[in-house]
Order: structure tokens, then sequence, then C-alpha cells
């Protein structure tokens, strides 16, 4: 049997909703869409948001809790966070992003969601400064080492490090 995969952004979005209170598919998608709450930061089409559900539930991160009566008469099916949901929760809350190209989605995520719960950013704001330093110092070695496209490579990542440690240092 293969390992479980990584949960996605969406799926650790829903996840953290979930965590902050029982919801049913629809409040999910609605907070989840471009205008929404969280979708301001990351959005995730209605299809997705459900089968994010569905991957949640099989890993036994989610639970159903009941049925809410719908506007339109159908009942909605009402979910919340299982102990093992809001442990995961709260420990990937606390991880730092391995990789720069993460810090639009999951860094930014993790910082909204850990405004939401009233909890300090700052130490995962440290904990991201000291991957941010390393990565910016293995890139400024390829940059004085490399040349041509690599160097040009490097040299884009390097401006692209620094402007997240900015980021992370004016947060």
């Amino acid at each position: 049997m293969p390992p479980e995969r990584e949960l996605a952004p969406g799926e650790w979005a829903i996840l953290a909703l979930l965590c902050e209170g029982e919801a049913h598919g629809w409040a999910l998608v609605r907070a989840l869409a471009p205008e929404g709450e969280i979708g301001r930061v990351w959005s995730v089409k209605r299809a997705l948001v459900y089968r994010g559900i569905e991957t949640l539930t099989a890993r036994r991160l989610v639970e159903t809790t009941g049925t809410a009566q719908g506007l339109r008469g159908k009942s909605r099916t009402v979910l919340r966070a299982t102990g093992g949901g809001r442990a995961a929760v709260s420990a990937w809350l606390g991880e730092p992003v391995e990789h720069v190209r993460d810090a639009r989605s999951l860094l930014l995520l993790k910082l909204l969601f850990l405004e939401r719960a009233g909890r300090s950013r700052r130490p995962l704001l440290r904990r991201q400064a000291r991957v941010l330093a390393r990565i910016e110092a293995l890139l400024e070695e390829r940059v004085a080492s490399g040349d041509g496209a690599e160097r040009m490579l490097a040299s884009f990542r390097l401006e692209t490090t620094r402007a997240v440690s900015r980021f992370v240092d004016g947060v």
C-alpha cells in the first residue's frame, strides 16, 4: 500500500475551518470561494471541497455529527474535526514551509488560521525565518559559483526568498 500523500492546501483549509466549529459542505464552499473569508488567501472549487471532505473523512480527521435543514429543503450533513484532525492542524500551524513557493499558499493560510484562532504567530515566524535564512545562504552560494542560466535562476530565487524574508520580518 503506498504511503498517504500530504494534504493539499485546500484540504488543510477545510480541516482548519472545521477545527473552528461544525459546518456543512456548503458553508465550507462559501468560505473557500474566491470572495470568501479564506478564499481570499486560498480558494477551492466546490467539487474539490467535497472531494476534500471525503479525503479527510477517510483519514478520520473529520466526522459527521448529524444533519441540518437547508434553505431549499435539502438536509445538509454537518461535519466536525476529530481529535486527530485537531492535533494535525495544531501541528501543521507550527511548521514552517520548506519551499519559498509555498509562502503564497501554505504560509499565508497558516498565518490566517493562527490569527483566527487567537494564537501567536511568533513561533511560526521565528521558525520560518530560520528556514528562509538557510535557503538564502544556499542561493547566495549558487549565485557566486554559477554562471549563465544557472546564475540567473539562482539570482531570481534569491531575490524571491529575500522578499518573503522581508514579509516574515515585517509581520
